[in-house]
């Protein structure tokens, strides 16, 4: 297997951008990763994805956003694994550039979510919980994310105040991250009185639904080592049943665990050596949940890392540096990519106000569903 290197990024600004298609975002962000790579073509494209099918009424984006981009001709497909999509792309971006079947590949997640009222996006959301078992009962994915904070709250003794943190940290970085969504600090007070969605997630827990698109550029190490921004040391899945029920405990997301520790075994780290994670913080709870599942903490100690401010840009295990899902926001098929993007600029020193100084080895997590697929990829500085 070929070492594989990133050699270009690129992102679209994450809003809610009405007057662009899900292909102009895709068209953006590919054609911005490709200048940064300082490449004309490439072999493949992988383009992870959730929601096309029901929100845009378009499927078949492999071929779409290859046209588009004016590589018509090339490999190209669609890769969906729920809201871990992006990552699943990257990591069949890996897998061809370090099996030698591709030299050049192009990884993107794209995501267009505002172009339909709340109930039809909230309803399409809740396809990345079991049908059979959870969705026809009338439950929700935020919902869901309600019981496992719930149930969280009752085993460790924590009430709700506790997860501000998370949202402090997420905005305060967001606040200095040009392709965020939300750009303002907000306070502890503020996420307070934030009005309540699903008891006890409020407002202020939950990240947004909005578009975007980003995208790396994928090649091996021993061809394009004069290019290269990163290293990839790792990229491992893990999956646990969709049904929450299902599972061993609900609150110990075991599919991180596995996925953390096969990425951890791939690099030949612990997560002692990782400088910064980029955590899937769609909700509050699974902040606490992944730190403790991934090993930066005991069972029930993940809300304390918030707490003691462990989590900031100086701290322990910096999370959400360029402010993660809640802040620079979550458009579902897309997020895998933008955490992806974000490590780039940690490790290559431009992160700006956010940087996490001396960072060489970072990890991002992708989370499909409420925990049943889990996609790790961890990198290093050159």
């Amino acid at each position: 297997m070929r070492d594989v290197v990133i050699i270009g990024v690129g992102q679209t600004p994450v809003g809610e951008w009405w007057d662009k298609s899900l292909r102009q975002l895709g068209h953006d962000a590919v054609l911005a990763a490709m200048a940064d790579a300082g490449i004309e073509t490439a072999d493949a494209l992988y383009v992870g994805n959730m929601l096309s099918g029901q929100l845009v009424g378009q499927e078949h984006l492999g071929a779409l956003i290859a046209d588009f981009v004016g590589l018509r001709g090339i490999e190209a497909m669609k890769v969906e694994a729920a809201c871990g999509s992006g990552a699943a792309a990257l990591r069949v971006g890996v897998m061809a550039v370090a099996s030698g079947m591709h030299d050049v590949v192009l990884a993107c997640g794209v995501e267009k979510m505002t172009d339909t009222i709340g109930g039809v996006t909230t309803t399409a959301l809740a396809t990345a919980a079991d049908q059979e078992y959870e969705v026809s009962q009338g439950i929700s994915f935020v919902g869901l994310n309600a019981l496992l904070m719930r149930r969280y709250m009752y085993e460790f003794g924590v009430q709700h105040e506790a997860f501000a943190g998370f949202t402090v940290n997420a905005h305060r970085n967001g606040a200095h991250n040009p392709s965020a969504m939300f750009q303002s600090p907000v306070s502890e007070a503020a996420y307070l009185k934030a009005g309540m969605i699903a008891d006890p997630i409020n407002l202020m827990d939950s990240s947004p639904v909005c578009d975007g698109a980003a995208c790396v550029v994928l090649a091996p190490a021993d061809r394009f080592r004069h290019r290269a921004k990163v290293r990839v040391l790792a990229s491992a899945v893990a999956t646990d049943s969709l049904a929450v029920h299902d599972r061993r405990d609900p609150v110990a997301l075991d599919a991180v665990a596995l996925s953390s520790q096969r990425a951890y075994g791939q690099a030949r780290v612990t997560p002692a050596d990782i400088h910064l994670f980029e955590v899937h913080d769609a909700f509050s709870i699974m902040s606490a949940l992944s730190l403790e599942a991934a090993g930066f903490a005991p069972r029930g100690a993940g809300v304390r890392l918030a707490m003691d401010g462990e989590i900031a840009i100086s701290g322990r295990i910096p999370i959400s540096t360029m402010g993660g899902l809640k802040a620079r926001g979550h458009p579902v098929g897309a997020t895998g990519v933008y955490q992806v993007v974000e490590l780039v600029q940690q490790l290559t020193g431009q992160a700006g106000a956010n940087q996490v100084q001396g960072a060489t080895i970072g990890m991002a997590q992708n989370i499909g569903g409420s925990g049943a697929t889990v996609i790790t990829h961890i990198l290093s500085a050159i």
